[in-house]
């Protein structure tokens, strides 16, 4: 998953992060965090000595909140699940115009007079 990054022109650029770093990251944040320390100054600085994007570093901290049940939200899991209906949604769809099309045309052949 490809997650945007500002650049110092303020401009935003995807960039790819291997998912050790991100889960690196997010239980250096959740650990710190359950020790009282201060959120925004704390991801910030995680996030500076990792390289990593501190709006990135934040989303992937709430995430990692709500799928502890910790946050309200949507979880990873239902996301991933939701995603899967709307692609076999759209396919179902997809089907149903070809076979629409198909049936219109048979009926349309049907209709037609007979050369014999």
């Amino acid at each position: 998953m490809a997650d945007t990054n500002t650049s110092s022109d303020g401009r935003a650029s995807p960039r790819q992060y291997p998912p050790e770093l991100k889960a690196r990251a997010t239980r250096m944040v959740l650990e710190s965090l359950d020790r009282g320390s201060d959120r925004q100054g704390l991801v910030t600085r995680i996030a500076r000595q990792l390289d990593i994007g501190p709006e990135s570093l934040r989303r992937w901290v709430v995430q990692a909140e709500i799928d502890r049940g910790g946050r309200a939200g949507t979880t990873t899991e239902e996301t991933q699940r939701i995603a899967e209906l709307e692609r076999e949604n759209r396919e179902l769809r997809r089907a149903n115009e070809i076979l629409k099309s198909a049936s219109a045309f048979f009926a349309a052949e049907l209709d037609r007079p007979s050369k014999r």
